[in-house]
């Protein structure tokens, strides 16, 4: 295949990481999502990831009930440290170049995010793991993978799930549901449909940064992507 796209920005929620497991790590799954990485990583693109938290922070998220916001939001940034460096690992024994960067200094485990490096990483080959979101509470790693793709100057935003595509409504309890093969922003946003958060939609369209909603669990649906043809559902101006 041939990429339409030189330099793209992977959105990875953490849930896709557990599998069919309750919460964590799983490692078939994990493999899994390397595997799909590494075959674009082989036509030649440029590849910044940013990770979530949600299989690790869902698993004490009865514990975090009543939690200060502020407080529950850093815990879910530690758990997207603790994903950007099982996914590392994975990658390392795949036999691909990665290094992970950090929006929170912790510099024993993981590099801080220094944006002049990170490009200089991706156009070295190497993929870049974005951990810790944006650093800050109340926004999302929606937001953050549209600040980051907007920084590293990806050509679009893959958004990575568990279901292939925008819906008009949930495929899984409405079998009369269509998927979206195109839309707008402002359609996304004023249906309130579930492609990413708001603020995450808005920087992206002022950015004008499509974003590509698509299964992660596909085959080759991540590579069909990158080459343009119809997978999922492109969200654009």
């Amino acid at each position: 295949m041939v990429p339409k796209y030189k330099r793209i920005l992977l959105k990875l929620s953490g849930e896709a990481l557990m599998g069919n497991d309750p919460y964590g790590i799983n490692r078939q799954t994990i493999e899994t999502i390397v595997g799909e990485i590494a075959a674009v990583a082989r036509m030649g693109v440029e590849i910044g990831v940013v990770i979530g938290g949600g299989n690790i922070f869902r698993g004490v998220a009865l514990g975090a009930a009543g939690m200060d916001r502020a407080t529950a939001d850093y815990m879910g940034m530690l758990a997207t440290i603790m994903n950007a460096l099982a996914l590392q690992d994975a990658m390392r024994h795949a036999g691909i170049a990665s290094r992970v960067q950090s929006a929170l200094n912790i510099e024993q485990v993981v590099e801080p995010y220094i944006r002049g490096k990170a490009i200089r990483y991706l156009e070295e080959g190497k993929v870049v793991i974005f951990a810790a979101g944006t650093g800050n509470p109340f926004f999302t790693t929606d937001t953050a993978a549209a600040l980051r793709g907007s920084e590293m100057g990806a050509e679009i935003v893959l958004k990575a799930t568990k279901v292939d595509g925008v819906y008009t409504a949930d495929p899984n309890q409405d079998p009369a549901a269509q998927r979206y093969s195109r839309l707008t922003f402002d359609e996304a946003i004023s249906r309130h449909l579930k492609v990413m958060d708001a603020t995450a939609l808005t920087l992206c369209r002022d950015q004008r940064l499509p974003v590509n909603v698509f299964s992660i669990f596909k085959r080759n649906a991540l590579q069909r992507v990158v080459a343009g043809e119809d997978e999922g559902t492109l969200v654009h101006c």
